[in-house]
């Protein structure tokens, strides 16, 4: 668990669980081990734009010579490419782990490219969720040998873009944007939520952050009246079960009885959708200024700071995209862009406040 020094000592100094010269030696030992602590994100970030770049160079050597090359060269580079990585992963995990997991998750992402590729070689029938689905399972079997962290990441992200895949396919119309959007959404929230004390939950709370936002303004701007093509009514209520129930069921796997708070999550993101659909602009705002104020409840009900960042953000874009699609045209250019200064200024500065004293609430309890 992760805590605040200074205010758990505070209150295990008042409680009389410890003395001063006790709480003096933690101080003492904590200190001490700060430096090695933080002279760690140089490698690991070193660690990661290796990685990034390593498969970027190797995607640019094999573009750069395909056509070059046989269709027994192409495959024999994809296998040396995917078995290389892997193997040098299997190489330096004993001797230094972080190398290690980054040539395995190299080793995965290009598995990607070498089954995309391999299709090609041979023109394999086009139907690409299948290709995804095969990427997938890779990145599952790697998750099981390994239990690195990346593995499950790129599972996490696979396994869904599979699913929805096959759903969009199947529909063959645009108007499956909404019941996609919705999922992508719920399945952020809840991938936001299974953050625990481990590294692999961690990576799938921070997808679920990056991905909170932006999925939330799709499912905002999603209209089914966008779709060319009627979609029929079992496999639209076939997308709609998947989209909810899926999400759900994961958000149970990792949080069990807590999952009702994901459940409430849904009816939310469902609202939103059914706004959206109806184009009520005014009740789409102030839907999302409640679903904010629920994301930064929920964080000080769980003692959770993303929480709380992602709710004070989400509430203050609302707030701006309000003021530009429903206030700014109803004023002059100079006086719309004097009240939008005002309002960011003053505004900005006491919502950070406001964010500030939360997460120091928060923090008292002793978890960060």
């Amino acid at each position: 668990m992760s805590m605040e020094l200074e205010p758990s000592l505070q209150r295990w100094l008042k409680a009389r669980l410890i003395d001063p010269e006790q709480a003096d030696r933690i101080r003492a030992f904590e200190t001490a081990q700060a430096p090695a602590r933080r002279a760690r994100w140089p490698v690991i970030v070193a660690l990661a734009f290796g990685g990034i770049m390593l498969c970027a160079g190797i995607l640019l050597f094999v573009s750069a010579h395909w056509d070059e090359l046989s269709p027994t060269q192409r495959m024999t580079l994809l296998v040396v490419a995917v078995g290389g990585l892997h193997a040098g992963g299997a190489f330096a995990l004993d001797r230094f782990r972080a190398l290690g997991i980054t040539l395995h998750a190299a080793g995965t992402v290009a598995l990607g490219g070498a089954i995309a590729l391999a299709g090609q070689i041979y023109n394999m029938q086009e139907h690409w969720p299948t290709a995804v689905l095969l990427w997938a399972l890779g990145a599952v079997i790697g998750w099981i040998l390994l239990r690195d962290w990346p593995q499950l990441a790129i599972a996490a992200i696979l396994l869904p873009w599979w699913l929805l895949g096959e759903w969009t396919e199947t529909v063959s119309g645009s108007g499956s944007i909404r019941v996609v959007s919705v999922a992508v959404l719920l399945l952020a929230i809840c991938y936001l939520s299974a953050r625990k004390d481990d590294y692999a939950t961690r990576a799938l709370a921070w997808i679920g952050g990056l991905a909170l936002l932006p999925a939330t303004a799709v499912v905002a701007l999603s209209r089914e009246s966008w779709s060319r093509t009627p979609i029929d009514s079992t496999m639209q209520a076939i997308g709609w079960c998947g989209a909810i129930i899926v999400p759900l069921a994961v958000a149970w796997f990792f949080r069990r009885t807590a999952a009702w708070m994901n459940a409430v999550a849904a009816v939310w993101v469902v609202g939103l959708s059914v706004l959206a659909e109806q184009r009520a602009d005014l009740a789409i705002y102030a839907w999302c200024a409640i679903g904010a104020a629920g994301m930064i409840a929920w964080g000080i009900y769980e003692f959770r700071a993303d929480r709380i960042n992602l709710g004070m953000a989400g509430f203050a874009i609302t707030v701006i995209a309000f003021f530009f699609s429903s206030v700014m045209e109803k004023l002059g250019r100079s006086a719309s862009l004097i009240l939008l200064g005002a309002l960011l200024l003053a505004g900005g500065w006491q919502w950070e406040k406001l964010r500030r004293k939360l997460l120091t609430q928060m923090r008292v309890g002793g978890v960060q």
